[in-house]
């Protein structure tokens, strides 16, 4: 892989005066990349105008550092006991209200017991940085699906195998079947090694795509590729390098972008997102057997409409829904758990009320912990220098085990207790000296 970053980042600038039109379906930033020729110009571009503008490099940029920068836009899955981030972009320093996409080859590890950060240096052809893709792990392998860069958007897939002694992204090529269009800001299920990919912004489908598009009337724009919505449903199969249509049954949920979705067994659920004008509260899921549609009851004083939110599955029957962008623009903190079984909504109390997210990342850890990383914190579509985050808020979603119980006690008492240590399992020898010596930890 090419290592100068300068190449892989491009920087995007402050939106115009807005309308209600502007929205997470483009992004409501000018988007700034690399052109020599084009260094000195001045003129304010609209947003899907993506070609020219200052060269804003990320050699400026370059610090050492023992935790992620901050960010918003990005992925992070789980494998075993660690988290894993990547993508996104971030405030740029010295350069004004421009922000810059995070280096294409920098994914952040975080491991959930010892609490400690370290970036690892990757390889292979992972062709530019971007914000907006999916990114989902399956037995040890890093899947990153579509996504926005500087000139739009992809819907190529790339995967990363993070459990290979050296770190190379690799293409998927010469896949069969019809794939999904370029697009960004959908969501991800998955069952039995298929991937399956619901929604998204981007550009209209070509060739024959089984669900809704609808254009996006504020990306109308002369000689410039006009994007829109989708509820499109995209399954590759990963045994058979596949892409293909289901057909599907029941009430389709309009389409949409910015949404958060969960699997749940063998369903597929969907909350919320931005639809024209609209951030919605509606909750669907797809049983991905018979793949028929069902719309599930909101209750009135249940969670309110929103985008840019997180959805995580944290139990065989629970979810766990928190942040997000409201209808009237206000970046929220609040928390919820809903109850597949029940089709039931409990707010959830926490101490992050101070801290509101959105276009965060959560997942979930092995002692029923959720781990919220980056985001924005305040309406990232005005005027003021947008808060992205590299903090890690940490909510203790589900009951500790009896064995977090007692590595506690453990910890806590470790000056009478240590030198008894040497006679438990190796396994969990290890894990409290992992928990010993942690360092640097961000959550709360």
């Amino acid at each position: 892989m090419d290592e100068e970053m300068a190449e892989d980042v491009a920087a995007r600038g402050e939106e115009e005066e807005e309308d209600d039109d502007e929205s997470e379906g483009d992004e409501d930033f000018d988007w700034i990349v690399e052109n020599d020729d084009d260094e000195e110009e001045d003129e304010e571009e609209d947003d899907e105008e993506e070609e020219d503008g200052h060269l804003v490099t990320e050699a400026s940029e370059t610090f050492e550092v023992d935790i992620p920068p901050e960010r918003s836009g990005h992925i992070a899955v789980v494998d075993r006991n660690c988290m894993y981030v990547w993508g996104g972009y971030k405030n740029a320093v010295n350069h004004g209200f421009f922000d810059l996409y995070l280096p294409r080859n920098e994914l952040w590890e975080y491991n959930m017991e010892t609490g400690v950060w370290t970036k690892r240096i990757t390889g292979g052809n992972l062709f530019t940085s971007m914000s907006g893709s999916c990114g989902v792990c399956v037995d040890g392998v890093l899947y990153l699906f579509a996504g926005h860069h500087a000139r739009g958007n992809i819907n190529r897939i790339f995967c990363l195998n993070l459990r290979a002694p050296h770190l190379t992204w690799e293409e998927m090529k010469d896949l069969k079947g019809l794939p999904p269009s370029c697009k960004d800001k959908l969501g991800c299920w998955v069952q039995r090694n298929r991937l399956i990919f619901f929604g998204g912004y981007g550009y209209a489908p070509q060739g024959q795509h089984r669900g809704t598009f609808e254009y996006d009337s504020s990306s109308l724009v002369w000689n410039s590729p006009s994007r829109g919505w989708n509820n499109h449903i995209h399954i590759l199969d990963l045994e058979t390098s596949t892409w293909s249509q289901p057909v599907t049954k029941g009430n389709t949920p309009s389409p949409r972008a910015a949404h958060a979705c969960a699997t749940v067994g063998n369903r597929g659920y969907v909350f919320g997102g931005r639809y024209k004008n609209f951030r919605l509260n509606d909750l669907y899921y797809i049983d991905m057997d018979t793949w028929e549609w069902h719309e599930m009851s909101v209750p009135q004083g249940g969670p309110s409409g929103r985008s840019w939110h997180s959805f995580t599955p944290v139990s065989e029957d629970h979810v766990f829904l928190f942040g997000g962008f409201t209808t009237e623009r206000e970046t929220l903190s609040d928390g919820w758990l809903y109850c597949a079984s029940k089709n039931e909504w409990k707010p959830f109390k926490h101490s992050h009320t101070e801290s509101p997210r959105l276009w965060h990342t959560a997942c979930s850890g092995p002692d029923g912990e959720v781990f919220v990383f980056g985001g924005c914190a305040n309406n990232l579509l005005s005027h003021q220098r947008a808060a992205h985050s590299n903090e890690l808020l940490i909510f203790n979603v589900q009951p500790k085990t009896l064995v977090r119980y007692c590595m506690q006690v453990a910890l806590q008492h470790r000056e009478r207790l240590a030198s008894n240590w040497d006679y438990l399992p190796k396994h969990l020898l290890h894990s409290l000296q992992q928990r010993a010596g942690r360092v640097n930890t961000l959550g709360s």
